[in-house]
């Protein structure tokens, strides 16, 4: 996995030779993992970080299966396209063949309760039977490129959270803690987690009525990841994660909208900036409150900014606390809602998306609970979130009101992208249990595929550009 060069290579033969004490064996393997650097550690041991090469997979999450097999080993994710998938196509369902092993209902879902997530219980009481949950074998298809597992090691190595955990530092590309000790290092894990290094993409939203009618939002997506570019260091990035524009294609009412994001590192010393421009006014605004609480876009208040991408932004609004691992039926492999046959009149229901369209999984996931701070103003009190042990990425949340009650359920249905290859979400939605409607986004099928190497740079992301763009 690692290729030390040949002068490297000499010296740890003079180490393996030389030093009879294995602590000073191991300071000599460190010194050669940082390049000679001289970089104070402040991770995890190189012994703890070298089970990323053992019994845990590069990521961090455990490499057997589980007790019974129903969760096999890792043996390298899905990095090979189906045969029938060219480039430059949306990709191809890479298990057309599977077929549900069991569908969890209302009626038996008793049989499954200790692997279900009470939002999943309650949307199964709640939408029966319309809302079923269709049972398929575990494939652990989540990869990424070889270079992301290296920064993987050394990030182990390296990170640590300040400022009471609203920042981190001596980390790039990826995860920062693929061995965390903490919810908040679990968290931080998602929100650093490895997406490519650009993506260009169009796809819809929509939060349908309670009949299910529902009008589309056609928004086209440009990211440029800083954080994970190739060759940089955290010195290069400027504090920001990624830079992101999005151009509102239709409705005609909102045609010409665009939002400019640079999702900053550290959130609390240097908050998010973010513009938007608006085809009434003619202006390009900045927008300060696009964060936290504040209601998503063109989400008919039924999701949070800070619920994009599942959960986004700076921690510190709540207390968070690793709960553990759980084995858990979860959204996976969703291919067949990226399908490019699939239209979004068939993904769409009332109260909940077209769920013969969706596949779960049997998973191992890290669980955090997140508890709202004394003192601090937020619609939600109470957060769990659902995180996959292969890829960082939530597949599952839940969220509560004041009065500790279950408001909203969330999704993650997810793909890999094999191209890059990389694991990410295609669909995500927010279930409002009171209002009995939800938020849907990742509509993607009518669109081309996402396009991982449009050659993009930051300088293309200012507020400037993004003005001359608006006046086109």
């Amino acid at each position: 996995m690692f290729e030390f060069g040949e002068n490297q290579l000499l010296i740890m033969g003079f180490c393996l030779e030389e030093l009879e004490m294995r602590s000073q064996f191991i300071a000599c393997i460190t010194v050669l993992s940082f390049g000679f650097s001289g970089q104070v550690l402040s991770g995890v041991s190189v012994a703890e970080a070298n089970r990323l090469m053992q019994d845990l997979t590069p990521v961090g999450a455990d490499r057997g299966a589980n007790a019974s097999g129903s969760i096999p080993e890792w043996t390298g994710g899905l990095v090979e396209a189906p045969a029938n998938w060219r480039e430059g196509e949306v990709e191809a369902n890479p298990f057309p063949q599977d077929e549900a092993l069991f569908v969890i209902t209302a009626d038996n879902m008793h049989q499954y309760k200790d692997k279900l997530s009470e939002g999943s219980i309650r949307m199964l009481s709640q939408y029966d039977p319309g809302y079923f949950m269709p049972v398929y074998q575990t494939r652990r298809t989540a990869a990424f490129p070889e270079h992301v597992y290296e920064k993987s090691y050394e990030n182990a190595l390296s990170a640590e959270l300040l400022d009471n955990g609203n920042g981190v530092r001596n980390t790039i590309m990826t995860s920062p803690f693929p061995i965390p000790k903490n919810g908040l290092e679990v968290m931080w894990n998602h929100i650093l987690r490895y997406r490519g290094e650009e993506v260009s993409f169009r796809s819809a939203s929509a939060t349908p009525q309670v009949d299910g009618s529902y009008n589309p939002v056609i928004n086209q997506y440009d990211y440029y990841f800083a954080y994970s570019k190739k060759g940089t260091e955290l010195a290069d990035i400027d504090n920001k994660i990624f830079y992101l524009k999005t151009d509102t294609i239709s409705p005609s009412t909102l045609a010409g909208t665009i939002t400019l994001v640079h999702e900053t590192l550290d959130q609390v010393r240097s908050p998010r900036l973010a513009w938007r421009y608006d085809s009434g006014s003619r202006r390009l605004r900045r927008s300060p409150n696009l964060a936290y609480e504040t209601d998503l876009p063109n989400s008919s208040s039924l999701r949070s900014v800070d619920q994009k991408d599942m959960y986004n932004g700076a921690p510190n609004q709540y207390d968070w606390e690793l709960k553990g691992k759980r084995e858990l039926f979860v959204p996976y492999n969703a291919y067949k809602l990226h399908d490019k046959s699939v239209g979004p009149d068939d993904v769409i229901r009332a109260g909940h998306i077209n769920q013969k369209l969706a596949r779960y999984e049997l998973h191992r996931v890290w669980v955090v609970e997140a508890k709202r701070r004394t003192g601090i103003k937020h619609i939600y009190d109470r957060r769990v979130f659902y995180i996959d042990e292969d890829s960082w990425q939530i597949l599952l949340s839940e969220e509560y009101d004041d009065a500790g009650n279950l408001w909203r359920v969330s999704e993650a249905h997810n793909i890999s992208y094999y191209q890059v290859p990389v694991f990410w979400t295609t669909m995500e939605m927010t279930y409002d249990l009171k209002a009995k409607r939800y938020y849907v986004d990742g509509l993607d099928n009518d669109f081309p595929a996402y396009n991982f190497n449009p050659g993009f740079r930051s300088n293309e992301f200012t507020a400037s550009s993004a003005r001359r763009a608006a006046r086109r």
